[in-house]
């Protein structure tokens, strides 16, 4: 079968309907993933949407090659990813999400958990192999039944996080799929909510549904100006990610959240592993260190991250992209409608929730750049730099290698590492002072040029 073989990510499979992703390639995609569930002795997969546009026939063309590979499908309908997670965590233990997440509204994509963890890499591509070669026997005979999550879910959140007071608080779901299912359960907790564009819709109208960016969170600022709430939640397009805005309009980047969260975590599990990604602030490992935690530094991606928390025994990660993992009270994975009521947990005790936010260390940082590449020269330049960076940058730099090229000096850090998902170099500077910020950079410019002259630097478009 002739397939595009650029689909097939790091981490999941995403591309363009109809071009490059259509009904035909999900069918293909579920009978695929159907026979190496089969393998693994998984006899049921669950299977949920965003709210998409294309996603009722692509979930449907998927659920029809599953049930063809002969394994049973619960169908959860449309619900966030972690809805999903949840029930390939309470009803089965495999599951594949129909979602474009954050990607503009013509992507679409499937992100996969086979037998308990979250496939990447060569467990993708061994899907694309077995699609392309149409290795598979069909042997039929699974079932479609329906399956309604969101009670059980409801009642598992509500169940778990107590919060000390009431808190009015303005939710901006950018008309994705968490606008169905994230104010009510806030409601449920106690919490007065302010509803921002909740209703699902797939063209999404009023702003993009990626609260990574500043300006997707206009609407929250103004919300929190004009009104007496409190706090300003904003989460991504299937509901995996959470950004916070505060009181006076300040954005608590992910990195600054996870400070938070391993104090509150680390109090009930002192000594624990917390792991973030390359691209957190420096400021956050000594916060781990001083409420009690062993800080670990990983690669990004959200299934490498899962992976690696498995292998550490981790209550609780962190990516600077947003996705927060919990797994002490929880189930490990990331969802941003559970991050939220923990946070709201947390600052509920408080009577100025965001001076608690604002008081969190912080630091002069850029945000993410992006420098374009032909197909494949990210990793290779990345290579050539880890190689030159030990003549380059002497003590008191300390030099990671683990994901791309990190250099740590003690007022701040430089990372340039490949993406996993598209063909760019990734970018990110820190420094305590300005003066710090703009040196680091200039550092680590002056490296790049040499393996990429006129290299340009932009900032990252998703």
């Amino acid at each position: 079968m002739q397939i595009a073989a650029s689909i097939f990510k790091a981490y999941d499979i995403r591309g363009i309907v109809p071009s490059t992703l259509n009904e035909e390639v999900a069918r293909s995609v579920g009978r695929a993933f159907g026979q190496a569930a089969l393998a693994e002795g998984e006899r049921v997969v669950a299977v949920g949407r965003d709210g998409r546009l294309s996603g009722p026939a692509l979930s449907q063309a998927l659920m029809a090659g599953l049930v063809e590979a002969g394994v049973d499908v619960l169908d959860v309908g449309m619900c966030t990813t972690p809805m999903l997670y949840f029930a390939a965590s309470t009803l089965c233990t495999s599951g594949i999400m129909v979602t474009g997440s954050h990607n503009p509204k013509d992507y679409n994509g499937f992100k996969m958990v086979l037998a308990g963890r979250a496939i990447y890499g060569p467990e993708i591509q061994a899907l694309r192999q077995t699609i392309e070669t149409e290795r598979w026997s069909l042997p039929g005979g699974g079932q479609v039944r329906q399956a309604d999550v969101l009670e059980a879910y409801t009642a598992r959140i509500v169940g778990d996080v107590r919060l000390s007071r009431p808190i009015k608080v303005v939710v901006d779901c950018g008309n994705g799929v968490a606008g169905a299912t994230a104010p009510g359960i806030f409601r449920a907790l106690g919490c007065e909510v302010l509803e921002l564009f909740s209703e699902v819709d797939g063209t999404f109208p009023n702003h993009h549904p990626d609260p990574s960016k500043p300006e997707n969170l206009r609407d929250v600022v103004r919300a929190l100006q004009e009104t007496d709430a409190e706090l300003g939640l904003a989460f991504d397009g299937d509901g995996d990610r959470l950004g916070i805005v505060t009181k006076d309009g300040q954005t608590i980047y992910p990195d600054r959240q996870m400070m938070l969260f391993a104090q509150d975590v680390l109090s009930r599990v002192p000594g624990a592993t917390i792991l973030f990604d390359v691209k957190c602030t420096q400021r956050l490992a000594p916060a781990i260190r001083s409420a009690g935690g062993v800080p670990e530094m990983y690669k990004t991606g959200h299934s490498l991250v899962k992976a690696r928390m498995k292998e550490v025994d981790s209550p609780l990660g962190g990516e600077m992209s947003g996705h927060i993992f919990f797994k002490e009270r929880w189930f490990g994975f990331d969802d941003g409608t559970y991050a939220g009521c923990r946070l709201l947990e947390i600052l509920s005790r408080e009577a100025d929730p965001s001076a608690v936010l604002n008081a969190l260390p912080t630091s002069f940082s850029t945000p993410e750049l992006n420098v374009a590449c032909a197909e494949g020269e990210p990793h290779a330049l990345t290579a050539e730099l880890q190689a030159l960076a030990p003549a380059v940058f002497t003590a008191p730099a300390q030099i990671s290698t683990i994901d791309g090229l990190r250099v740590d000096w003690p007022d701040g850090f430089g990372l340039i590492r490949a993406s996993n998902t598209t063909p760019v170099l990734v970018l990110r500077f820190e420094g305590q002072t300005e003066a710090a910020l703009q040196r680091i950079e200039a550092q680590m410019l002056a490296l790049l040029e040499r393996v990429k002259p006129g290299a340009q630097v932009g900032h990252a478009a998703h």
